[in-house]
């Protein structure tokens, strides 16, 4: 009974925990330390590299002499002998071997399941580079999102006091019914424009608890961002510099470095191929049969000791070897050509993004004097139209023209952030917002 009472008091505390950390808002980091251990592609790259560290202890046991225990048992009927009719043979054996030479394919293929392991962590790294920036994207899309509903709720807010406001110069005879009608619609469209804004929200939302592997009932809310304008506007560091940066925190190129260097092992174990083999065997057996003497008289008699040394001397295999070295070398060359794409992939992107903020930047400037323009011609004809100096497509234009300039500098400012901040992960593999 106590034990009952305690559940029913613990409950309604587990549930106020569970609710007061679902309505948490996530940080940056958070999200990504999060991601770090329950993303599935994450996951699964690592199991990848498990299997490349199972494959490298596979290697090394080639070394080791194998040794098998053998045991035969075979019953004969031979029903017109005029002796024994049924007998019955036992043999037990154990047999040994191992490769002393094999031509240093064992050797090569050691250091080439070693290789194996570090590129699989390699790409490892990679994928969570990739995930990390994706991470980022997606937060950055959201906050962008967040802040576009606040504006869309302020027109609303607006569009709602402008429609009053021509309702009561309607019925002071100052206005026609059509202008209200026209004010109503643009009320009604901004409320259209509000409800696009929440579902764009809400789908960014479901593509960051995608990549973070959360449940559908999970409430999703950020930690909100803050740059000043000159963290935005900031000079950026030479681009020689950013790319040579790239060029040794980028894992992928890294690991192919490593590709390329297991390639060259691959033509070694190639090689292998066309020299001699020596293998040593060694084997103790003994056998029995019935009818026949006492058991352990005949296991002991029968008691077999053998070693032997075998030298294999290839001459012709079919052009096998031949074939496996030239493809080893058709490998090592693909090898080289990816390590040099992924070098120009590098170059582009580093590029790619300077070219992009720069371009931000100036928008961002273009952007703040054009919404300094559009918030004061809104507050003219706002008066204007008091007035009844100005008509509604007057009213309604200065008021578009706001909102658009509103929206064009609050994207400005996101891209060139979210470019800034790609081009500092260039660099230094950390993004901090």
């Amino acid at each position: 009974m106590m034990n009952h009472r305690i559940i029913r008091l613990c409950i309604p505390a587990l549930i106020a925990w569970s609710i007061s950390a679902a309505a948490e808002e996530w940080t940056f980091r958070q999200c990504v330390d999060y991601a770090r251990t329950n993303n599935i592609s994450l996951q699964q790259s690592r199991l990848v590299g498990e299997t490349a560290g199972l494959s490298l202890e596979e290697a090394k046991a080639q070394w080791e002499p194998t040794l098998d225990f053998t045991t035969r048992h075979t019953v004969g009927n031979s029903p017109w002998s005029e002796s024994d009719k049924n007998t019955y043979n036992g043999t037990i054996g154990f047999n040994a071997a191992w490769t002393a030479y094999d031509g240093g394919a064992r050797s090569a293929q050691i250091k080439r399941s070693r290789l194996d392991t570090q590129i699989a962590s390699l790409e490892t790294d990679d994928v969570m580079r990739t995930l990390e920036t994706d991470l980022l994207r997606a937060y950055l899309n959201i906050l962008y999102c967040k802040e576009s509903i606040e504006i869309y709720r302020e027109a609303v807010k607006l569009s709602d006091v402008q429609a009053e406001r021509c309702r009561q110069l309607m019925e002071a005879g100052r206005v026609s019914r059509v202008d209200y009608a026209q004010l109503q619609a643009q009320a009604e469209q901004q409320r259209y424009n509000l409800s696009n804004a929440t579902g764009t929200y809400d789908t960014r939302r479901m593509e960051l608890k995608r990549l973070l592997e959360l449940g559908i009932d999970t409430d999703l809310r950020l930690a909100p961002v803050v740059w000043t304008d000159s963290q935005v506007t900031d000079s950026l560091p030479p681009i020689a510099e950013s790319y040579t940066l790239a060029l040794h925190t980028d894992k992928k190129l890294e690991a192919l470095r490593l590709q390329r260097d297991a390639t060259a092992l691959d033509v070694d174990i190639a090689n292998a191929q066309r020299r001699p083999n020596i293998s040593i065997t060694a084997g103790v057996c003994t056998n029995y049969f019935a009818p026949g003497e006492a058991v352990g008289t005949q296991l002991k008699q029968s008691l077999n000791e053998q070693i032997g040394v075998a030298l294999s001397l290839p001459i012709t295999d079919g052009k096998k070897a031949k074939t496996a070295i030239a493809k080893a070398k058709i490998q090592q060359l693909n090898a080289a050509l990816d390590e040099e794409a992924r070098r120009n992939d590098i170059a582009q992107n580093v590029e790619a993004a300077y070219i992009d903020l720069r371009a931000t930047q100036s928008r961002f400037a273009a952007a703040k004097e054009q919404l300094e323009s559009a918030r004061l011609s809104a507050e003219l004809v706002d008066e204007q139209f008091s007035l009844g100096l100005v008509n509604t497509v007057e009213l309604l234009t200065a008021h578009n023209n706001l909102i658009e300039a509103q929206h064009t500098l609050l994207q400005a400012r996101f891209m060139a952030m979210l470019d800034r901040k790609l081009i500092e992960f260039y660099r230094t593999a950390e993004i901090n917002l």
